[in-house]
């Protein structure tokens, strides 16, 4: 077994210097094909969010954790505070967008992911999420069909490569400047209610995809119990009859992806509305039978305010940004390779400098862009300076993990997510199509 964990190792240093596809791909299944033997499989977070609202178990909220670089050795990271917390309950996920800046797609990222799995010696169900699948408005007001074509593309390469949760973000079509609200929520919940009913079509065997919908565009204003229950009830009314529909809901409170940084480079306090968290909450759970609602845009939140989140019984949390800005602030990350990547963003991203923007705001906001470029160069780092920066993180994500009470939390989930096997799959069309599911061995 030490020698299968090696090799897996391994795979993941040729992931990151092949750029050809292909070979990733066939990567991913030798890795896959590994992960299975020591009982780790990808895995679907939706019976175990449907089962909280059924059955009224709660106190935590899950950790979405987005990996923007040292994907590898964070991913290790979070599986050995995992193990030390007996927790099960947390996801690793990548947006659409940050797919394409940090040059991680579907069959890589998934890889990555597993073979820390492998290494650090985990096993059971693993959730790897496709987070913000958004529609772009812009596109969509241009040619709706040639957008939700797009969109269910990326879907498909997701779900082929074990990204069996996704999270559907069509809250960038919602329109208020229309007199009612179901006139304003109507391009989100039809266009969630297709991209659900494609997933239902090509998922696998076995295996029901837990799908989030969004009712409130991060950044922009507070989501309300009106709009909540428009969208639900449009959205079932959209779908076909006894179709099964999303797992959770995500709603705008008050944070904003990121952060909004001051002119010292520092974070602005954001004022987040605990108490319309909780409401909403409660009206996803009790009314539609969801797991919860879902808060974006968490993780430049202030430490004292994370315990709060159980309380609200929020069902999912999604950090992102705070890990990427402790890679580039830490003491071990070299100051050559930091200067060597702002001076590529002076010329790269130029186009993103605001007029008065400081320094500090610029970098800050545009450092994202460049992970995908330096990606070589920063997993290229000596282990050992990889290894001070993740110990580091692991840190906080153990205080993260603690605050948010994913403790003690495996043998809950593996009560509810059974483990399957996908055998196999091929293309169709276009569409992914799977002709087994059996169960695990």
């Amino acid at each position: 077994m030490a020698r299968r964990a090696k090799d897996a190792s391994g795979f993941v240093k040729d992931l990151i210097a092949i750029e050809d596809i292909e070979t990733k791909k066939r990567i991913y299944k030798k890795v896959l094909a590994i992960a299975y033997t020591q009982g780790i499989y990808p895995a679907s977070i939706h019976d175990f969010y449907i089962a909280r609202a059924r059955e009224g178990f709660g106190g935590f909220t899950v950790p979405a954790i987005n990996l923007r670089a040292m994907t590898y050795d964070l991913a290790r990271a979070i599986f050995r505070v995992a193990k030390r917390n007996n927790s099960g309950a947390f996801i690793f996920e990548i947006a659409k967008s940050e797919m394409g800046y940090t040059n991680q797609p579907p069959c890589e990222y998934t890889s990555v992911v597993l073979a820390a799995a492998i290494k650090e010696g985990y096993s059971g169900p693993v959730f790897i999420q496709a987070d913000h699948t958004q529609a772009n408005v812009k596109k969509f007001k241009e040619d709706p069909g040639k957008e939700i074509d797009a969109l269910q593309a990326l879907i498909a390469d997701a779900i082929e490569f074990g990204f069996y949760n996704i999270d559907i973000d069509s809250s960038t079509l919602v329109d208020l400047t229309q007199a009612s609200v179901k006139k304003q929520q109507y391009y989100n919940f039809d266009t969630c209610a297709k991209l659900t009913q494609f997933i239902r079509r090509i998922e696998p065997k076995g295996i029901t995809v837990s799908v989030g919908g969004e009712i409130g565009e991060v950044g922009h204003k507070n989501s309300t119990p009106e709009e909540l229950r428009v969208f639900m009830d449009g959205l079932k009314e959209r779908l076909r009859k006894g179709l099964v529909g999303i797992s959770k809901i995500s709603v705008q409170t008050g944070t904003s992806h990121g952060g909004v940084v001051l002119p010292d480079g520092s974070i602005a306090q954001v004022a987040l509305d605990f108490d319309t968290l909780k409401a909403l909450s409660e009206i996803a759970r009790k009314e539609f039978g969801l797991g919860g609602a879902v808060q974006h845009g968490a993780s430049t939140l202030p430490s004292e305010a994370f315990h709060k989140f159980t309380e609200c019984e929020t069902a999912e949390v999604h950090l992102a940004t705070e890990f990427q800005n402790m890679i580039y602030d830490s003491k071990h990350f070299p100051l050559e390779l930091k200067e060597k990547i702002y001076c590529w963003l002076k010329v790269n991203a130029v186009s993103e400098r605001k007029e008065g923007e400081t320094d500090e705001q610029f970098f800050y906001k545009t450092r994202k862009k460049a992970l995908g470029p330096f990606k070589r160069d920063i997993m290229g780092l000596a282990d050992s300076v990889r290894d001070a920066i993740a110990l580091e993180i692991e840190a906080r994500f153990e205080f993260l993990f603690k605050q948010l009470n994913v403790i003690n939390k495996k043998e809950l989930v593996d009560k509810y997510v059974s483990l399957k096997r996908v055998i196999s799959r091929k293309r169709k069309e276009g569409v992914a199509v799977v002709h087994d599911g059996e169960g695990a061995d």
